[in-house]
């Protein structure tokens, strides 16, 4: 089985003049962070591959996140690749797509750390028959911070298969 999982980032803080690729996490965000990798381990989501937006309050996510998945500073257990995408920062569904479409077929798992709309638009796009019906309508109108999308598709089916239709929407979680 191939899986995707496509996380949009926890809570951040409130929108400002600065530049919002330096928004960190809010406090609620970075509670919600250790939670989600917490979700994740306990659901058998530990990815082989991750990519994350350059965005600050993604890369906090995903630091946060992985030393309960094992990976990352506060991690003690196997290595994951990392990639940090500045693509991912104001992608659309067709660059997250050319993202996947680029990865070896040896990755079972990759998650995706990234931003609204883009991650329930994908989600969105790639469930095909079968898909959960409550998870399916979730992402038509959005998911949001702190929340992931499952995706699922035959382990024979290459990454560059994966387009409108292809995979299975399994869930979409927020852990509370």
């Amino acid at each position: 089985m191939r899986r995707l999982v496509l996380l949009r980032h926890a809570k951040a803080e409130p929108v400002s003049a600065a530049d919002d690729a330096l928004r960190p996490l809010a406090l609620r965000g970075r509670e919600q962070s250790a939670r989600l990798g917490e979700a994740l381990s306990e659901g058998g989501l530990l990815p082989d591959l991750v990519i994350v937006s350059t965005a600050l309050r993604t890369r906090q996510t995903w630091d946060l996140a992985s030393g309960a998945l094992g990976h990352g500073p506060r991690g003690n257990g196997r290595d994951v690749a990392v990639t940090f995408s500045e693509e991912l920062y104001q992608a659309n569904v067709r660059d997250v797509l050319a993202l996947l479409h680029e990865l070896d077929d040896s990755v079972r798992t990759v998650l995706v750390v990234g931003h609204e709309p883009t991650m329930a638009a994908t989600a969105s796009f790639l469930a095909g028959p079968g898909s959960d019906d409550a998870a399916l309508a979730q992402v038509r109108v959005g998911v949001p911070t702190g929340t992931y999308s499952v995706l699922e598709s035959p382990a024979e089916t290459p990454w560059t298969g994966w387009n409108r239709s292809t995979a299975t929407l399994t869930k979409v979680t927020r852990p509370s």
